[in-house]
């Protein structure tokens, strides 16, 4: 089996390579620069060069494959639409010869109000307002299209914890909380989202799964969690969500979120064995 990724030298791409390896299953892995071509070849897999913008490199790379799992996001201002028709083109080169994975996730559903499935009604941030249109072209095209929705990502000193919170700590400030902490946020662990990613690739057409541990720990105890285990100061400093905002830019309001969203879908449906 040969499986074509985006996003591969990112964050949560490489512990998918490292899944992929694993499994036995060969990938190949769209890259940018030549410090990204290093990155995928050292986890095995095989570069590609282009970016999401270049069409037919994403078909030709899917049309060579057996699946794809697409995880690279377009950092520009017209993202959406480069997500939208690099989906489509990665689509129509695979066609129904395996599954093609698309990346969403649990932010969409905004404030959950307890716990709630991938059925639940969707009320997103600003900053991901434009998930549904997109993932709702995903799922209605042909072939054998699968969507994952990670919940906040964590784990190997990398991610959004990182980028937004330890980071002002190990500059030798204390660690930003958006509100008062007491929000909860669906996790999961960045080798157990590459694991679902994985066992994705065999899913039904049209099968949603989130991507979340049990367990909804609230910002606060994740931001301690993290901090201890940086070997950091425990020490929070709580800002308002305009703060915040102005601090982090329009993600603090989706780490405003009280968010409860289960995976039991994916544990049950797959199985997807994520510790609890």
């Amino acid at each position: 089996m040969q499986v074509f990724v985006t996003g591969g030298s990112g964050y949560i791409g490489r512990a998918t390579l490292a899944a992929l390896r694993r499994h036995g299953i060969a990938a190949s892995a769209l890259v940018r620069t030549d410090r990204s071509a290093e990155i995928v070849a050292g986890l095995g897999a095989t570069p590609v060069l282009g970016t999401l913008t270049d069409a037919e490199v994403l078909t030709g790379a899917a049309r060579a494959s057996d699946g794809v799992i697409h995880l690279g996001q377009a950092a520009e201002a017209d993202g959406a639409d480069i997500d939208r028709t690099a989906s489509e083109a990665m689509q129509a080169g695979l066609g129904d010869r395996g599954a093609y994975v698309h990346t969403g996730g649990t932010w969409v559903y905004g404030d959950t109000d307890g716990v709630v499935d991938e059925d639940a009604p969707q009320a997103p941030p600003a900053l991901v307002a434009w998930r549904a249109a997109n993932e709702k072209l995903v799922l209605e095209r042909p072939g054998r299209p699968v969507l994952v929705m990670p919940g906040l990502v964590y784990g190997k000193s990398g991610g959004l914890l990182e980028t937004f919170y330890l980071s002002a700590a190990r500059g030798g400030g204390a660690v930003p909380c958006v509100g008062d902490g007491g929000n909860h946020w669906s996790t999961v662990h960045v080798d157990d989202i590459a694991e679902l990613y994985v066992l994705a690739l065999h899913a039904p057409a049209g099968s949603v799964y989130a991507g979340v541990a049990e367990g909804y720990p609230t910002q606060a105890e994740v931001l301690t969690a993290a901090a201890r285990e940086a070997g950091l100061p425990e020490t929070l400093t709580h800002l308002s969500l305009p703060e915040a905002v102005a601090l982090m830019g329009p993600i603090a309001e989706a780490f405003h979120l009280d968010q409860q969203v289960t995976g039991a879908r994916a544990r049950t449906a797959l199985p997807w064995l994520p510790p609890s």
